[in-house]
């Protein structure tokens, strides 16, 4: 080969390889790191500390033992929260006892309060709060079953327009469908997520649509229901929801999300699901969170924007999920969401108990301060109804008050 020829090999050679330090120069340059990340409004955040709200804890406490009434909210799980325009707050409840409490002692003959266990069990209900206090139960279920052997659970709701552009307000609650089980389906197998419409301020329901119909998933642990948490940001409502692989006895969920247009949650034309890439009209979307493993979420999760960041609460993966919370955050509701960060764990009731179903309450918090709920359940299903008859504070919301601090680089 000529000498001319080898050098001009050598000199191409050298030019790719100082192009190439260049352009990995440049994209070091303009890849975000975490100072960036918190110029651009996004900080990395994690829980900083945490106390007891012993406040709202006591205010369900106490409205659960009144007995001046026989036909409201004795206990409940589920809690999801949502401020209506007049102030007043609206607490909503998966399975809830109604009836009124005795005691203490219970016939046990142990220092607590407790039910008959006859006492009415209802699929879902919703409590009215206004400066504080919980106020008066409206008339149970609030949402009627679709079907025989189904059930409807709310989770989370927003008040928004009835339609684009409209200045009437309404209120739209996202419902999950059950059906009816065998083992490991305890619980209900996941069937449906569907929107209610409710009136404003007079809280009629008016109509429920459904929105994603999941029974054509053969699997039930890959179908997801959607509503565990919303989110708004710029013209969109962002609907996370989860799979159900943690009945099957995988160690964490997968989360998802969807988009729709503000004033349009009622409308399953205008929902959009995040395929990795790009969102889509139609199923199924593909997870943003959940590695199967270590990183994932149960199948009620909680999801709030502080500032420009998105931070996640969910239980903890494997053993720790019974009693642990944990946190994640993301600069977007697609991801990358980084973590688990910091875990804590909120206070439990003696026994064979669990935690579960964190849930952030944005429209309580001020200052820097989040409030966050979580349920509590007797972990034998067994012997659950006894427990919980026996001792009404098991079933109860009980709440912690976060406050956030920055979140160490991965």
């Amino acid at each position: 080969m000529p000498d001319d020829t080898r050098a001009r090999q050598r000199t191409a050679t050298g030019l790719g390889l100082l192009l190439a330090l260049v352009l990995a120069a440049v994209l070091l340059t303009v890849l975000p790191q975490d100072d960036d990340r918190a110029a651009a409004g996004c900080p990395p955040r994690t829980v900083g500390t945490w106390s007891a709200d012993e406040r709202l804890t006591g205010a369900f406490a106490r409205y659960g033992d009144d007995p001046a009434r026989t036909d409201d909210w004795t206990g409940g799980d589920g809690t999801h929260s949502v401020r209506l325009p007049d102030g007043r707050v609206l607490w909503l409840f998966s399975d809830t006892y109604l009836g009124r409490v005795h005691g203490p002692p219970n016939p046990a003959g142990e220092p607590t309060a407790w039910r008959e266990g006859t006492a009415p069990l209802v699929r879902n209900s919703a409590v009215l709060m206004r400066d504080g206090r919980p106020e008066r139960t409206l008339p149970a279920p609030l949402f009627p079953d679709p079907a025989p052997d189904q059930w409807r659970w709310p989770v989370a709701a927003r008040v928004e327009a009835r339609s684009p552009g409209s200045a009437e307000r309404v209120l739209r609650v996202l419902l999950w469908v059950r059906t009816a089980g065998g083992p490991p389906w305890i619980y209900g197998v996941p069937t449906a997520t569907e929107v209610a419409t409710l009136s404003l301020p007079g809280l009629r329901l008016e109509s429920v649509v459904t929105v994603s119909d999941q029974r054509p998933v053969a699997d039930p642990a890959r179908r997801v229901l959607f509503g565990t948490s919303l989110v708004s940001e710029g013209g969109w409502t962002y609907v996370f929801g989860g799979d159900d692989r943690r009945a099957v006895s995988h160690p964490v969920s997968h989360a998802h999300v969807a988009r729709v247009p503000e004033g349009r949650l009622a409308e399953p034309g205008a929902w959009r699901y995040w395929d990795g890439s790009a969102w889509v009209p139609g199923e199924p979307s593909r997870p943003v969170l959940g590695d199967g493993r270590r990183t994932g979420v149960g199948s009620a999760f909680s999801v709030v924007r502080a500032g420009g960041t998105y931070l996640l609460f969910t239980m903890a993966a494997g053993a720790e999920g019974l009693t642990t919370v944990a946190s994640y955050w993301a600069c977007s509701p697609t991801g990358p969401w980084h973590g688990p960060a910091r875990q804590f764990r909120p206070p439990l009731p003696e026994g064979s108990v669990a935690a579960y179903n964190p849930q952030a309450h944005p429209a309580l918090g001020d200052g820097g301060r989040l409030v966050l709920s979580y349920d509590v359940n007797w972990l034998d299903p067994a012997g659950a109804a006894l427990q919980l008859s026996r001792n009404v504070t098991l079933y109860r919301p009980r709440f912690v008050t976060l406050m956030l601090r920055p979140a160490p680089a991965d």
